[in-house]
């Protein structure tokens, strides 16, 4: 891990070093790079319903992909799945919004993290005053929805045990309950919640600037394989030097946002 870490300080003085260090080695390989995922978290990723994958994360690797001269060859996950597909060696590395929860250390290795989030309501605007607090939404009256198999569904377990929970078998068509009034709350990543309320204008993202805790999204990495670690690693501490990310993210959610 030493030798990562050398990388990822050098990554920082500049792009152009970082690339003359690990092309080399992965330039010549004419295998797609496989990327598991879910297609169903913007403004990470999301698909087009016709094979295709949009968001930051989608941005992100196709950018990595080109510089390296590789083709990108996306491979659709769930949630749910994502364990089981990431340990049968189904895909070199998985993105889309991904939370660096220790469970997923038992079939993967975590890139740098590129951004930091955390988990806060979205509601219906005229309840925007009623679920502000994990207080607030730990009620029996309380109609929680969460999507199956990720950071959410553990975090609504752990703190809503006394709300009325529903899990909701996709991450797309989760936020039409709560419109339609068959669901109160869905506790989500707020940049994700920022994102959505653009789509649905009856609905508010509580407190995005102070969500209820804090983790880093990272890329899924193969466990025992430091080549491909240090080669995203490396690319993306130079995306962070260089303002790549940031204005990846300002594209989906920033003020004049174009994605």
């Amino acid at each position: 891990m030493a030798l990562r870490h050398r990388m990822i300080a050098a990554a920082t003085a500049g792009a152009a070093a970082v690339l003359t260090i690990v092309v080399p080695a992965r330039a010549e390989d004419p295998t797609a790079l496989r990327v598991c995922t879910t297609g169903d978290y913007p403004p990470y990723s999301v698909t087009d319903g016709h094979g295709g994958y949009r968001g930051i994360d989608i941005d992100l690797v196709r950018d990595m992909a080109q510089l390296l001269g590789r083709q990108v060859r996306f491979v659709p996950t769930t949630w749910a799945s994502m364990g089981g597909d990431f340990a049968a060696r189904a895909c070199d590395l998985a993105v889309g919004g991904i939370s660096d929860a220790a469970a997923r250390r038992a079939y993967a290795e975590f890139s740098l993290s590129y951004g930091t989030d955390g988990k806060t309501p979205i509601v219906r605007a005229g309840d925007a005053g009623k679920y502000a607090t994990i207080e607030q939404i730990d009620q029996p009256q309380v109609r929680v929805i969460v999507n199956r198999g990720g950071t959410n569904e553990q975090f609504a377990r752990t703190h809503f045990p006394h709300a009325q929970l529903t899990v909701w078998p996709d991450n797309v068509t989760i936020f039409d309950q709560i419109v339609a009034g068959r669901a109160d709350v869905f506790v989500t990543d707020s940049v994700e919640g920022r994102y959505r309320v653009r789509q649905h204008p009856e609905l508010r993202v509580l407190h995005p600037e102070t969500p209820f805790d804090s983790f880093g999204k990272v890329f899924l990495l193969p466990k025992n394989d430091v080549a491909t670690a240090v080669m995203i690693d490396s690319w993306l501490a130079s995306q962070l030097a260089t303002g790549g990310v940031d204005r990846r993210v300002a594209e989906w959610i920033g003020p004049h946002a174009t994605a």
